[in-house]
């Protein structure tokens, strides 16, 4: 049986990070972290607490390399610098920056390499055996939305990243801290006092950055697929009356496709599983304002169906 990060004592889980690698295991993947950044450490016990590590000499998927830059900058201005199997895709940042780097950079390395599966910008929540898939660009209020779900009770399967099984068309869970920024850091906090939170982190390529952990039993039922029910479109919209419209399945198609990170990679694969996606669920656009009728909206429509 796998031990989980919360059984390391801290010293052990920084020894692992600065020497064979740390392997965490989020969903289907393996990833061998090293690491000599004190702030990414802190996150990982913060946040990855209940996810299971293997030993060092495994297999891993993906080999992320996290550690201070050297020369002045050690010293006056310190960054971090990623590399990935000895590339350096991205320019350092600072080193206040380390944990959401290391999300970033675990969403790339998923976005880049697992083309086993369809892979959509969205976040993906299962309740009552449905599970509902929500694509929406930067700004649309969807990891808001998939947090206050998630604080009530909802099944977490990914915040960022739904994956399509290519075969069987079912959603494989890839649950991982829940991203908030900006004004919904605190929404989150006064909706949820009892959520667990990193301290944000401000000045970011994407402004201040704070990220929500997972429920325990979510992160247990990772190796169980879900099968969608719903797609929605959602967008916050200050002061807008909460709605909830039929998309026909040509525009959800487009709108999926547009959210889509390979789906032209996968060619005529990537259409097959598209459109079986499409076909097997109800689409919808939906805009809200008000967190609490969101929730409850949300709670019929899993609860009674379409």
């Amino acid at each position: 049986m796998l031990s989980v990060v919360a059984d390391l004592p801290r010293r052990e889980l920084a020894a692992r990070l600065a020497g064979p690698g740390l392997v965490l295991r989020t969903g289907p993947f393996a990833n061998r972290i090293h690491s000599d950044v004190p702030q990414l450490a802190d996150g990982i016990a913060l946040l990855y607490a209940d996810y299971p590590v293997a030993e060092a000499g495994g297999f891993a998927d993906f080999h992320l390399s996290l550690h201070r830059a050297g020369g002045l900058r050690r010293w006056f201005r310190p960054q971090v610098r990623f590399a990935h199997d000895g590339m350096t895709p991205f320019k350092p940042l600072p080193l206040a920056q380390a944990f959401p780097m290391f999300e970033w950079v675990m969403n790339w390395c998923v976005s880049h390499r697992a083309h086993s599966s369809l892979i959509i910008h969205a976040a993906v929540l299962e309740r009552h055996g449905r599970a509902v898939l929500l694509p929406a660009p930067p700004g649309s209020g969807k990891s808001t939305l998939c947090a206050a779900l998630v604080t009530r009770g909802w099944r977490l399967l990914s915040d960022e990243m739904t994956l399509v099984s290519l075969g069987s068309g079912a959603v494989l869970p890839l649950p991982r801290p829940v991203s908030l920024k900006n004004e919904s850091i605190g929404v989150i906090r006064a909706y949820a006092p009892d959520a667990v939170l990193s301290t944000p982190v401000e000045k970011t390529n994407k402004g201040t950055i704070a990220h929500l952990k997972p429920p325990a039993e979510s992160i247990a039922r990772a190796a169980d697929p879900a099968r969608p029910a719903f797609i929605v479109f959602p967008r916050y919209e200050a002061g807008a009356a909460t709605s909830l419209a039929p998309l026909p399945k040509a525009r959800a198609f487009m709108g999926v496709a547009e959210n889509a990170f390979n789906y032209q990679v996968l060619g005529a694969r990537g259409f097959t599983a598209l459109a079986s996606l499409i076909e097997a669920t109800t689409a919808f656009e939906f805009r809200y304002s008000k967190l609490d009728e969101a929730v409850q909206l949300f709670e019929r429509l899993a609860r009674d169906g379409a």
